[in-house]
């Protein structure tokens, strides 16, 4: 795929919206999520000729740019003390830790993405959001008979998504 067959400005008006909610809930930063988007798009234009359709969407391939964006910004933030109102740097955690709790909720963020927007939803309204189905019904119009039965099945494609290593399945080394 050469440059001129990437179009920037209609990937940015389809899935920057996603990369900055996927970056914003990695890094719990927002203005840092935009920055990362940012950088997103510049590599993704930059190195648009080795773009694979065939190996996968641009949706894809600008997420998989996402995450190597968003780690290496939360690696970077990590060597930054943070400063408070008063001018000091407060005590902090072992911060080889951020890593990779970013890592584990880009994973998250990456299943959530995985799955149908009418899983996803209530996953979102009920675990994250705290809402309960009557009230998702309500909203939606949708039975809570349904939502239940949806609900069971996006956790099952998420624990299946979530067990996945790389690529391979992860079976609790069992062989």
């Amino acid at each position: 795929m050469g440059r001129s067959a990437f179009d920037v400005r209609a990937a940015y008006a389809e899935h920057s919206a996603s990369l900055v909610a996927f970056a914003a809930s990695a890094l719990r930063d927002r203005t840092l999520a935009e920055d990362c988007v940012q950088e997103v798009f510049l590599r993704a234009w930059r190195s648009a000729d080795r773009h694979d359709p065939d190996r996968g969407s641009v949706r894809t391939w600008l997420f998989a740019i996402a995450r190597n964006v968003v780690v290496d910004a939360a690696r970077a933030r990590t060597r930054r003390a943070p400063v408070v109102a008063d001018g000091s740097t407060p005590e902090q955690a072992d911060p080889r830790d951020a890593p990779a709790a970013v890592v584990e909720r880009m994973r998250l963020a990456q299943a959530l993405a995985a799955l149908s927007p009418e899983h996803r939803q209530v996953v979102v309204q009920v675990h994250l959001n705290g809402r309960d189905y009557a009230d998702v019904s309500q909203e939606t119009g949708v039975a809570v008979a349904t939502l239940r039965t949806r609900m069971f099945y996006a956790l099952k494609a998420l624990r299946t998504e979530l067990s996945t290593v790389d690529g391979e399945v992860d079976d609790g080394g069992r062989r």
